[in-house]
């Protein structure tokens, strides 16, 4: 018999934090929702109110929170580019006062606690595929380093708490990552494309596109977490966790627009300052340690994301912030 757990997901009502809420739910736990709506969206989990099992609470975790629970998602954190430099001082203040909130939080109730973090630890990367070990190419004074930094220097703290205080902490390290309730404003290519391919707008590439990323699944992701989260080997990480599939922007937007059956044309644009030209996990440690493995194949999970595009009313959801 499953046991009951008391846990928090903070950042719950966004678009990955939603799902976890919703699997958690549905293995029988008690679920404590924080969010405080910079980029989530209410609809995300309007579906979960009225659970008996689930509590929505209003609240930036940059403010200390008292709360008694067993366990801590820490994934609140605006993680597009365009939501992230919209308040740079604010993304990195969510990093680290809401990280050192969030663990005084779990060193007085004695819970697990896992930090979601970042591929984008690892910069521009000089390694190929990135693995745990790689300490990464990370411009401190860009305009990514909000994010970036912030969230480096919130696995530090992370890394300080479990050696002064041998608190239980889990570090995963997320890569690209898309699916159903992803913010269609977001910045991100996988959205940025769906979008302008539904209504046959150009779509944007920057550069020549010859950039890779890997794209994990939602679903895959939120497994990967769960799955780190209740190990019993007392791993703590960091560990990658995404998918190591590797494929160019520009065959993303060709994928999309075939899926689509888009008349949208491909058009270039400058690329970003500090933008990646590769990124690929190595995900031996999670297969190794956790005996996860990505499931979802990219045209699967983009045609289900494609599907949620076309049945969402996007005229719902806050403008774009001016970064866009």
């Amino acid at each position: 018999m499953t046991q009951i757990k008391r846990i928090l997901v903070t950042g719950g009502a966004g678009f990955i934090g939603s799902h976890l809420c919703e699997v958690l739910l549905g293995r029988g736990h008690d679920v404590i929702c924080a969010d405080n709506f910079f980029t989530s969206q209410k609809s995300n989990i309007l579906h979960l109110v009225g659970n008996p099992n689930f509590e929505l609470i209003r609240h930036d975790i940059t403010f200390p929170l008292t709360l008694e629970v067993d366990e801590i998602y820490n994934l609140a954190c605006p993680a597009a580019p365009g939501h992230y430099q919209y308040n740079p001082i604010k993304t990195m203040k969510t990093s680290l006062a809401g990280s050192m909130n969030m663990l005084g939080l779990a060193k007085r109730c004695r819970s697990k606690i896992l930090q979601a973090s970042t591929s984008e630890v690892y910069g521009d990367p000089e390694v190929h595929p990135q693995t745990e070990l790689y300490r990464g190419s990370v411009n401190p004074i860009g305009p990514r380093a909000c994010y970036d930094e912030g969230k480096r220097a919130a696995e530090s703290l992370f890394m300080d708490y479990h050696r002064m205080h041998k608190m239980p902490i889990r570090i995963v390290r997320i890569f690209n990552t898309y699916g159903p309730r992803m913010h269609p404003f977001d910045g991100r290519v996988v959205s940025n494309f769906i979008r302008q391919a539904l209504v046959h707008e150009p779509i944007s590439i920057f550069g020549d596109g010859s950039q890779t990323r890997s794209f994990c699944y939602r679903d895959d992701l939120v497994q990967g977490l769960i799955l780190m989260m209740e190990n019993n080997r007392n791993f703590i990480g960091p560990v990658n966790i995404g998918n190591p599939h590797e494929i160019t922007i520009r065959e993303l937007a060709e994928m999309i627009i075939r899926l689509t059956g888009s008349r949208s044309e491909i058009i270039q644009q400058p690329l970003p300052v500090d933008d990646p030209t590769r990124r690929q996990p190595d995900i031996s440690l999670a297969r190794k340690t956790l005996g996860w493995n990505p499931v979802v194949r990219i045209e699967e999970g983009l045609q289900k994301t494609i599907d949620w595009f076309k049945q969402t009313d996007i005229s719902e959801y806050r403008p774009p912030t001016p970064f866009y």
